[in-house]
């Protein structure tokens, strides 16, 4: 007797197409990812401000080439003054285990600064093979 085992990938239907559409392009106004970032290393202007908001001594143990290190739990207003007001920000933490990268991206959103997330973090940085830089 063959045992009949629910399908949960099929169970609930997909979107339609236009809500999908919608989802994914909404989405990627949300987050990036390493590959992407890191396509962007050679370009004169990366178009936004890498920040890396782990502790400082994570930082220092290895961090993304041409981050900025500012600790989730010092940003503000004072502290992004450089910045003009349109800067994009790329937050990025330790990995996927790792919320502080959201963290910072809500803190960053609630000041009024255009921000993404950067999905898999460090770890995910380090699985590309792509190398992490000391100071």
């Amino acid at each position: 007797m063959k045992i009949r085992l629910r399908n949960f990938v099929t169970e609930s239907p997909a979107a339609p197409s236009l809500s999908a559409a919608a989802h994914f392009s909404a989405k990627l106004g949300f987050e990036t990812d390493c590959w992407d970032v890191h396509a962007t290393e050679e370009l004169e202007d990366r178009g936004f401000v890498l920040l890396d908001v782990r502790s400082k001594a994570a930082f220092t143990q290895g961090h993304l080439p041409g981050a900025l290190n500012i600790p989730s739990g010092e940003l503000s207003e004072t502290r992004l003054g450089e910045f003009p007001a349109d800067t994009l920000f790329v937050t990025y933490c330790a990995g996927p285990h790792c919320n502080g990268s959201t963290r910072a991206a809500l803190r960053l959103a609630e000041l009024g600064r255009p921000v993404k997330e950067m999905i898999g973090g460090t770890t995910g940085w380090v699985d590309e093979g792509f190398s992490l830089v000391t100071e």
